[in-house]
């Protein structure tokens, strides 16, 4: 099974206007937000998302270890590369409840789990990355460019994705006058989870974003993407010229 994540579903977009509501601290209307996104749930993933922010919310621990023991479980009945990613966080934050509950056992157990899903990323791809460049298949792709989201800084890795609409956002977004490209490419090293993303909005690293000190080589072309309208374009542009956040170099 391999699921694409999609900021376009209900679901996602609901528990987005809740974490919004969360940061301008209208804490009410944000679990409202979570609530209805548990009702509209239509399957094991949505509701894994939704479960998790409710979880989030709760002023009761036991409710709390209820509903993150219910995002976990619908996480593990996917068994998906994009899900997996998740998995350490959400036996973490059920380990940390079980020892607020004085269950050293159980707290153990969960943090055990939790470290067990640490580590290095299992996904095999395909992976893409976006930019407005003109290459070639065999070209190497390298770290040391300037940043698109800040562009004084030189980035110390080269960022890559398993879904071919989140490198067509970052070709959408990229410097250059040249055409939006969307490259199948293949590291040539190691590679992690880019820091900039996992646990952020998101438990784990639904979007499946890399990044790597190696060289990404160029073995095709990818040509089907959900290409940007003008205002998204434009929306995104204005989103970034606002932006303030850290990013993790």
């Amino acid at each position: 099974m391999n699921i694409k994540f999609d900021s376009n579903n209900v679901v996602i977009r609901l528990c987005m206007s809740g974490m919004r509501l969360e940061d301008s601290g209208d804490i009410e209307d944000a679990i409202t937000m979570f609530c209805k996104a548990w009702h509209e749930a239509t399957d094991d993933y949505e509701r894994f998302i939704a479960a998790y922010y409710l979880a989030r919310q709760q002023k009761s621990i036991t409710d709390k270890l209820k509903w993150m023991e219910t995002s976990l479980q619908c996480a593990l009945n996917i068994n998906d590369d994009n899900v997996k990613s998740a998995y350490s966080t959400l036996y973490l934050n059920i380990a940390k409840c079980y020892e607020e509950l004085c269950d050293s056992d159980n707290a153990k157990r969960n943090y055990e789990l939790s470290n067990l899903y640490k580590g290095a990323p299992s996904d095999e791809g395909p992976f893409y990355h976006g930019t407005k460049a003109d290459l070639q298949v065999g070209d190497l792709l390298t770290a040391g460019g300037n940043s698109n989201y800040k562009p004084e800084l030189k980035m110390n890795h080269i960022y890559f994705t398993a879904n071919a609409n989140g490198a067509g956002l970052a070709a959408a977004l990229a410097k250059g006058e040249g055409r939006d490209r969307v490259y199948i490419i293949e590291p040539t090293g190691e590679f992690e989870n880019d820091p900039n993303v996992t646990d952020k909005k998101f438990p784990g690293n639904l979007t499946r974003s890399y990044r790597s000190q190696k060289p990404l080589r160029i073995i095709g072309e990818e040509t089907e993407w959900t290409k940007l309208t003008t205002m998204e374009r434009r929306e995104w542009h204005e989103k970034l010229a606002k932006n303030k956040g850290e990013i993790i170099n």
